[in-house]
């Protein structure tokens, strides 16, 4: 695999494309300290998955859901956009990319700068929290201190909800309007660019086949084979900061 040959052919498609929508998993997030769940180290590796009912349905599911989301804020609060992050986010600063379609939770597309709304969340974020019931957004840091001080995070204060990260879970139903919004850029992108997404969560990794089927060219960034390898235009197994950086320019 010869990096300068790849990376040239990515700017190229960049430089010649009306309208580029690039699609994110847990791999442009591993250069900036968070580990991929499923990767060796990631937490789904060493825990299983709380699924929904049980948080639910289950106080002691939740006090374990949110004792292991509070574990995990040291390296959150830590985390800092990379150079991969910075490269998409210059795409779209300067124009050059419609939107970012994420599986990642981290919220670091929106600290690098891009827009609230040109981030579709598939999956949720996991730095702030909504209540089940009403909606209402509730802050890490608060809860938090509450559990520390509690044992537990408190119900909605506005109506006695129950409070959970604003991520999707296993048996939880996927964000309408995100699902909706991303379809919606799939079709008209004519360059789908993947960066780190091993393509086998449904139905988020439908997006980048449904872009091929309409008629755009498709990129896939990611160190590991994917499912879809065999009909993109452009694979390339270079880590995202060096094949981005490379392909965009200089920050």
């Amino acid at each position: 695999m010869d990096a300068a040959r790849d990376i040239a052919a990515l700017r190229r498609m960049l430089d010649a494309a009306r309208g580029t929508v690039v699609f994110t998993g847990a791999g442009i997030s591993t250069d900036s300290g968070i580990p991929d769940f499923r990767g060796p180290g990631g937490t789904w590796a060493r825990l299983r998955p709380i699924p929904f009912q049980d948080f639910v349905t289950s106080a002691a599911a939740r006090r374990e859901a949110w004792r292991r989301r509070f574990e995990s804020e040291p390296v959150l609060r830590a985390a800092r956009p990379n150079r991969g992050h910075r490269a998409v986010a210059r795409l779209i600063r300067e124009g050059r990319a419609r939107s970012v379609i994420t599986q990642n939770i981290d919220g670091l597309h929106q600290a690098s700068g891009i827009p609230e709304g040109q981030v579709i969340e598939l999956h949720g974020n996991t730095t702030y929290a909504r209540c089940l019931g009403c909606g209402a957004r509730h802050e890490i840091a608060t809860l938090q201190a509450a559990f520390e001080r509690e044992g537990e995070v408190p119900d909605c204060a506005a109506c006695g909800g129950l409070l959970k990260t604003a991520t999707i879970s296993f048996g939880q139903a996927m964000p309408e309007a995100a699902m909706r919004r991303a379809r919606e850029e799939t079709l008209a992108a004519d360059l789908f660019l993947v960066l780190g997404s091993s393509l086998v969560v449904q139905p988020a990794a439908s997006f980048p086949e449904m872009a091929k089927r309409n008629g755009a060219r498709l990129v896939i960034v990611n160190r590991q084979e994917t499912p879809l390898d065999g009909i993109a235009d452009l694979v390339i197994r270079h880590g995202i900061a060096e094949a981005m950086g490379g392909a965009v320019g200089p920050e």
